[in-house]
């Protein structure tokens, strides 16, 4: 099976690197820049959880279009960064090419074939000139959700707190032949990747998190458990989680857990940066639209008042504003 991750930041790394570890004939990796050089010089170094490290010899290319037809394409880039790699991503593609979106937030893809009032509904906040559902039909996607805590500060070398999980999951949420295949493959490289019947579901719960920790993070700078444990950050997430909890219910989603639960959760991962803090540090983009914005215009789509998601989302643009105007001068 011709395997490529496409983006080789954290997790990308992490995940090619379990892959290529078990496949290194079959496995290659799409990255650019320092990473690219670093990959090619030293390969992919894990390091973690515990005391585990390990270096792994890892084929990569900065031209997707270099590559034959790929059997899977793991979709690792951030959310705002897929638009710019949706045509390379295009070129690897065959009739039976498999694309698993292993990002964070909600993908493009969402409401695609989805019964009710909003199926097939573009989310512009993810697409915003629909170039996603152009070049990557819904018919080769499958969807999948990232768990794991792991840090990229020098290219070419991932920090792991927490080993990854991805469970897997057809958009249609059919159990498909293809889905287990995939689902095996990654089990065989160490790799807990669970078949679910409901994606979106699990979906929303890692969002859940996500839409409220991130963006609160990049205003307080705190970790994942210092927000938790903080009166005032709990309170903050607390607030935003419920919206967004009336949001998936409005969308027919129910969560498995409440929303102390799903906090304490992100209190256990401790003292870990979360992705848009270390964007803000790296004076990258911010992992925004598909978190925040996504779930905004999904409350607009259900007439549903999200006020403490709302003033967050503006707080954490201005926040990102001053940074860049500080940097240009």
């Amino acid at each position: 099976m011709r395997i490529c991750v496409y983006g080789a930041g954290a997790i990308g790394g992490y995940l090619g690197a379990c892959l290529a570890a078990r496949w290194p004939d079959d496995v290659v990796l799409v990255a650019r820049g320092a990473r690219l050089a670093a990959l090619r010089a030293n390969g992919m170094e894990v390091r973690g959880p515990g005391a585990e490290r390990r270096s792994v010899p890892v084929r990569c290319t900065d031209d997707p279009a270099s590559l034959p037809t790929q059997d899977a394409v793991f979709l690792t880039t951030k959310a705002h960064d897929t638009p710019r790699a949706a045509d390379g991503i295009a070129r690897l593609l065959g009739p039976d090419t498999v694309v698993v979106t292993a990002m964070n937030g909600v993908p493009w893809w969402y409401f695609d074939g989805l019964e009710g009032a909003h199926r097939n509904h573009r989310l512009r906040s993810v697409d915003p000139d629909g170039l996603l559902t152009r070049r990557i039909p819904t018919a080769h996607v499958l969807g999948a959700v990232v768990w794991t805590a792991a840090v990229m500060r020098t290219p070419g070398v991932v920090d792991v707190d927490q080993r990854l999980r991805l469970p897997l999951g057809e958009p249609n949420g059919a159990i498909s032949a293809r889905v287990r295949q995939l689902a095996a493959r990654l089990a065989e490289a160490g790799v807990e990747s669970p078949v679910v019947g409901d994606i979106r579901a699990e979906i929303w719960l890692k969002l859940w998190g996500n839409l409220a920790f991130n963006p609160v993070s990049v205003l307080t700078r705190a970790t994942l458990a210092g927000i938790a444990r903080d009166p005032g950050g709990r309170i903050a997430v607390r607030a935003m989680m419920q919206e967004a909890e009336q949001v998936a219910h409005a969308l027919g989603v129910r969560f498995p857990i409440d929303v102390d639960r799903r906090i304490v959760m992100a209190e256990t991962i401790g003292a870990h940066a979360t992705s848009s803090l270390q964007d803000l540090d790296a004076g990258k983009e911010i992992e925004l639209a598909a978190l925040t914005g996504a779930v905004l215009e999904m409350a607009e789509m259900t007439n549903v008042a999200t006020p403490a998601i709302a003033l967050v989302h503006g707080l954490t643009q201005l926040r990102v504003r001053i940074r860049d105007a500080h940097t240009q001068t």
